[in-house]
């Protein structure tokens, strides 16, 4: 018997597409010469400022997933996918997506460039240091540290108390050694020693007012809102007060640009930003999804991690402050990952399980149940897996009917926009009717009933319980006005709950927050749930141990 051929890997795929100059994608686009600023013959900036001035928009279509899981769900994948299918059907599409970050790269999740034959292009520059954004979001974040600490060092005009510094350095990197560290030791000319800490820049504040500044002007006002610290007195002290919002917004100014790159298939993608979505609003920057609104008659985006966690921040968060809805929502699913819901083992899923997927559908289900609580159908992407058996996809494509739940199999990283007609054209049924979309809550709201909304309605959970930090934090909230702002919650991906290993739907649970972070600049309340943290560390066996360059230059082992 003939062995059979294993398949290609993603980066194989990618390094053997033949691409398109960033000229003729950017011509096809619509977008003018004099706003492209070519980063090679292949990736570019954008000027935004340069582009025809247009009153249409077009509608977008936000694509998330069931509580991922760890055998992968391929959000990603779909996303690139759907939009090279709405391509092949004729319509100008355009594709809208957050930039990786090195830290999960190198550590256990991978990239986030899609996969097989449904990948951005140039692959792997795109998940190691693409355009440099992250770089200069890291290095705007810690020269307002060091401004900081040398306001400290010059006679601490402004009487910052150093026990109350809530800014933290940036690295965008998991590095668990660094999220508690003593600063200014070795006497009095290095400064003032004090506590400190990193956070991986994508739970920068700074990340978070990139993604939802929508010029150069609000660029700038949202840096100078962001609360660094208290004084003895404990008034808080913003960016403003130290008067260095203009140097950092310098810092920002060519990474501020959207990044236009492609698809294997040739559909143009804008690339920019990068939150994470459980401990921030885990979106693509505005400027990035307006700009493609601008250009293309359907956006396709995503949200980090499951509807719980990145979509519920697009409707509340980024829908709110970009003044938009999603016209259609994709909810990416998997047979393998409702098993895993239904209490099967990674290292089991080869199996055909069917009662497993009985089980485990109960996370679709609430998934379901979460978009339409929004007032938007969703349409069901079931990715397909060689190992899927016809049974199991059976079981979910007859749960679908029965509960009026549109649904599509999927196999695009296997062919590409063929993958996804089906789906691309569910999508296009919807994009034809009008939907009810709102957001979930009102912001004038208190602050304790908007957490109370997102857990009963989202999370299916009874409420909350607010640590005495928390309530603490709370109360300085309500006495400085902050509480008039959206909440973004940093919670587990994995689970509903706030405990990672209740997968499922769990019920009759409640979500603890331990603290609740102000973040002016970003315009949301982030409360902290479980065990999150805002600096990841690498797994025993990190992907990078894979990852080389060989002597003609080409990367290896990348995911």
């Amino acid at each position: 018997m003939t062995e059979k051929a294993k398949p290609l890997s993603d980066l194989a795929i990618a390094t053997s597409a033949i691409m398109q100059p960033i000229f003729d994608i950017a011509k096809n686009a619509g977008i003018p010469e004099e706003a492209v600023e070519p980063y090679g013959k292949y990736k570019a900036k954008i000027d935004v400022s340069k582009l025809p001035v247009t009153q249409s928009f077009g509608k977008v279509v936000l694509v998330t997933a069931t509580s991922p899981t760890p055998a992968g769900e391929g959000k990603s994948t779909v996303t690139v996918g759907l939009a090279d299918a709405l391509a092949r059907l004729g319509e100008k599409s355009m594709i809208a997506l957050r930039e990786p970050s090195l830290g999960p790269v190198m550590g256990v999740k991978g990239g986030a460039a899609g996969g097989g034959y449904a990948q951005v292009l140039p692959m792997e520059e795109i998940n190691l240091h693409f355009n440099g954004d992250i770089h200069a979001i890291t290095t705007a974040n810690n020269a307002l540290s060091a401004m900081i600490d040398n306001h400290l060092h010059q006679g601490n005009a402004l009487q910052i108390d150093p026990r109350r510094i809530t800014w933290k350095r940036a690295l965008d990197m998991n590095d668990r050694a660094l999220r508690h560290i003593t600063i200014g030791l070795g006497g009095p000319g290095q400064g003032i020693p004090r506590e400190d800490g990193f956070d991986i820049t994508v739970a920068s504040e700074i990340m978070a007012v990139f993604c939802l500044a929508t010029s150069l002007t609000d660029l700038k006002e949202r840096l100078s809102q962001m609360v660094i610290g208290y004084t003895y007195d404990k008034e808080a002290v913003t960016v403003r007060d130290l008067g260095v919002e203009g140097a950092l917004t310098l810092l920002l100014k060519e990474a501020f640009k959207p990044n236009l790159v492609q698809t294997i298939e040739g559909t143009p993608a804008l690339i920019h930003g990068g939150p994470f979505a459980n401990i921030a609003h885990g979106c693509n920057s505005l400027m990035a999804t307006n700009t493609a609104r601008k250009l293309a008659d359907i956006v396709v985006t995503e949200a980090g991690f499951g509807s719980d966690l990145g979509a519920e921040k697009f409707m509340d968060i980024k829908a709110r402050k970009g003044g938009f809805a999603p016209d259609a929502v994709v909810l990416v699913t998997t047979i393998r990952a409702l098993k895993m819901h239904g209490g099967v083992l990674k290292s089991n899923l080869g199996s055909e399980n069917v009662q497993a997927v009985k089980d485990g559908i109960v996370n679709l289900e609430k998934h379901v149940e979460t978009v339409r609580t929004f007032g938007v159908q969703p349409v069901v992407a079931l990715n397909r897996f060689i190992t899927d058996s016809s049974d199991e996809l059976d079981f979910v494509l007859e749960w679908c009917a029965e509960k009026g739940v549109r649904v599509a199999l999927t196999d695009v990283w296997g062919l590409g926009g063929e993958g996804g007609l089906d789906l691309a054209k569910q999508v296009l049924e919807l994009l034809d009717e009008n939907n009810d979309f709102a957001p979930l809550y009102d912001v004038e709201q208190p602050v304790i009933e908007k957490i109370n909304t997102i857990v009963q309605k989202v999370y299916g959970g009874k409420g909350v319980v607010l640590t005495d930090k928390a309530k603490k934090d709370l109360l300085q909230i309500e006495q400085n006005g902050w509480d008039i702002l959206p909440v973004c919650m940093a919670k587990t991906q994995y689970s509903f709950s706030d405990d990672p290993k209740k997968l499922g739907r769990p019920e009759d649970f409640t979500i603890t927050i331990r603290e609740i972070i102000p973040k002016l600049g970003a315009g949301f309340l982030v409360c902290l749930t479980g065990d999150i943290m805002t600096m990841p560390g690498l797994p025993k066996k990190p992907a990078a141990l894979q990852m080389g360059i060989d002597e003609q230059g080409n990367a290896f082992g990348l995911m």
